[in-house]
């Protein structure tokens, strides 16, 4: 048997195309690398972003200022009301008859005071005539005293005169005791500036107060949120009736890394994205401050490190944005919804603490001192009150 040829062998390959190959790739590698560096540079590293963040509010817990019954319940949850709305109302019965009470002892201390007024005039013509009288009675004394001698006047007559003087000044100081007590009572001022008509004043302004809190109103525009109140219900003061939400004013917290906090500052812009609009709506608003603490330093139960083993955990400080009112107006959130947040942390000319005392909407006033009606009541029953003898034909108020 005869040996047949053996094959060429294969070539290994042609070296300069492999070394091309390579070339090409590590040049398409340092192109990538340098266009990263590039973009890290003019863009990245002005940015400071998280995803651990969070749209916050005001709940405004909206309580009964007075014990009394539920009679109507005008706002519910996820419902929108406006400020100064009518949400939940008590019955009114038990105001309506203290404020009555109080009209009533009003126009008694008012009367009793114009009393004092009138008892004062009189208790000058009183002590006036009885100065007279005993002025007389000295002047009796003073002629009766030289005829004791000759005779014409006998010792007891003028005894009994000189009594009548000494009684007669005992009458003068008791008058003028009863004046003075009635001018000190009255001193410096009028009948509807008298302690007894001011204090009866502000009593029936406090049963009027009373009368209006039977009215629970909405102190700022919101949601209706966490309504528990229930008509029929008797409520405390101090009960919880529902939550106000105000949509309009909301923020965001983001927690950022501790690390993230050095180019952090007060007044940096930042763009928020949230999950339920995802891309599509891009909110804007500037850093509004940094917490006073970590997350965890502010929790229920503190982390306790002083012992055991220690692991070193980067800590998340929350840091607070305010969005523009206009772009949340146009498009609300909720309270509680996820955010993107992203600061560009180029101008760090901004302070690390806020300066500012952030503010809020002032709940509508209650003090009846405002209130025209319960002003123009007083001083009408006041005015009724204080006046002289009414005539025959004259009605009395009510």
């Amino acid at each position: 048997m005869s040996d047949s040829a053996a094959p060429p062998s294969a070539p290994n390959g042609n070296p300069a195309g492999r070394r091309r190959a390579f070339l090409a790739f590590g040049a398409v590698l340092l192109v990538a690398a340098l266009a990263w560096a590039v973009y890290w540079l003019v863009v990245l590293q002005r940015y400071e972003s998280t995803d651990d963040a969070y749209v916050a509010g005001d709940v405004l817990q909206i309580t009964s200022e007075i014990a009394g019954t539920i009679v109507a319940v005008a706002g519910d949850d996820t419902q929108t009301v406006e400020r100064g709305e009518l949400l939940v109302e008590l019955d009114p019965s038990d105001a309506r008859i203290a404020v009555a009470a109080a009209e009533a002892e009003l126009a008694r201390a008012t009367r009793e005071v114009a009393a004092l007024f009138a008892q004062q005039a009189q208790r000058s013509a009183q002590l006036a005539e009885r100065e007279a009288a005993l002025a007389r009675s000295e002047r009796d004394v003073g002629r009766r005293a030289p005829l004791l001698a000759d005779g014409a006047v006998s010792s007891e007559d003028l005894a009994h005169a000189a009594d009548a003087v000494a009684e007669l000044r005992a009458s003068v100081a008791a008058a003028r005791a009863e004046r003075d007590t009635l001018a000190a009572q009255l001193r410096g001022t009028s009948v509807a500036t008298h302690p007894r008509v001011l204090a009866a004043a502000a009593g029936l302004r406090n049963a009027a107060l009373a009368l209006r809190r039977t009215r629970v109103t909405a102190p700022v525009t919101g949601v209706v949120a966490r309504r528990s109140a229930q008509i029929g219900e008797r409520v405390a003061a101090g009960a919880p009736l529902l939550a106000v939400v105000p949509l309009d004013t909301v923020w965001v917290d983001a927690n950022f890394k501790e690390v993230q906090l050095r180019r952090i500052r007060v007044g940096q812009p930042v763009t928020v994205h949230t999950d339920i609009y995802d891309s599509e709506v891009v909110y804007h608003g500037t850093v509004a401050g940094l917490a006073a603490g970590s997350g965890s330093a502010f929790a229920l139960l503190p982390a306790q490190n002083a012992s055991g083993n220690w692991i070193k955990i980067v800590q998340r400080v929350p840091v607070r944005v305010l969005l523009d009112a206009g772009e949340v107006h146009a498009h609300p959130l909720r309270i509680g919804l996820s955010a993107v947040v992203r600061v560009d942390v180029q101008d760090r000319s901004g302070p690390l603490v806020a300066a500012d005392v952030r503010g809020g909407q002032r709940p509508p006033s209650l003090d009846v001192a405002d209130d025209p009606a319960v002003e123009a009541r007083v001083r009408e029953i006041i005015d009724y009150n204080s006046r002289g003898p009414a005539s025959p034909g004259a009605r009395p108020r009510p």
